[in-house]
């Protein structure tokens, strides 16, 4: 769980053993959190400690997908990893106890699942979404274990459908206080702004961008994922004190 905004933060990532986990057709629980599919809302219980400094994160998100994608794609030539956009658009409540806040608005939801840890298949990559006034843009674009780049623009119709789009310009964005390089893709001509940095770690930046693309000026959700930086034994050692783990 990362919540970010001006009337509240909090962070919590707890990695549990097969004995915390139950799942079925309908739900999934990983220790006391979890997310239940009743057919119309997906519904995400959340009761956690964050680390390192210990307090309480708890509250619900309700998800109302306006779009179901039954389309997953393969982001390296081996089939190993895979990314599936489940609701590419979405409607979201939340209501969190600790800290106290609520509201509602867009929301998008999606899975990365594959055969091996994303850093054997990837050095790096920048991903990013964008509500248009009809559709929903997504942009892939990063560099495989191999040196080989690999990118994805596509367009998600009302009606689920993913279309295939040109890639538009490539733009280098500031720097991360971890000195994380941040690209994205913008129609030609546009300089997109960082609007807000959400997250800056060593490996990773969740930041909000003010661009354009396909013709429209948009609000984006921007990624930026260093796995090479993310492997480091630097980096490793310091992951248990924010991701602590159960060996059971």
């Amino acid at each position: 769980m990362a919540l970010n905004g001006p009337r509240g933060s909090a962070w919590a990532m707890t990695e549990r053993g097969r004995g915390k986990v139950a799942r079925d057709a309908d739900s999934f629980a990983v220790g006391p959190s979890a997310v239940h599919w009743n057919g119309d809302c997906l519904t995400i219980d959340l009761d956690e400690i964050s680390a390192p400094l210990p307090y309480r994160v708890r509250g619900q998100v309700r998800v109302y997908p306006e779009i179901i994608a039954t389309t997953a794609f393969l982001l390296d030539p081996a089939a190993r990893h895979r990314w599936h956009p489940v609701a590419p658009r979405a409607r979201i409540e939340v209501e969190m106890t600790h800290p106290g806040v609520r509201w509602s608005g867009d929301a998008y939801f999606d899975s990365n699942f594959g055969e091996e840890p994303l850093e054997a298949g990837f050095r790096d990559w920048h991903w990013s979404r964008a509500h248009l006034k009809d559709d929903v843009a997504v942009l892939y674009d990063g560099v495989r274990a191999d040196g080989m780049p690999f990118d994805l623009a596509l367009r998600c119709d009302r009606t689920g459908r993913w279309h295939d789009m040109v890639q538009p310009d490539a733009v280098r964005l500031p720097r991360t206080g971890w000195l994380i390089d941040r690209r994205t893709r913008a129609d030609a001509g546009t300089v997109p702004r960082v609007a807000k940095t959400w997250i800056d770690a060593p490996f990773y930046a969740r930041s909000a961008l003010a661009t354009r693309l396909f013709g429209e000026d948009v609000f984006a959700v921007h990624e930026s994922l260093s796995l090479r930086r993310f492997a480091s034994p630097i980096v490793q050692s310091m992951l248990p004190y924010r991701m602590p783990r159960s060996i059971f």
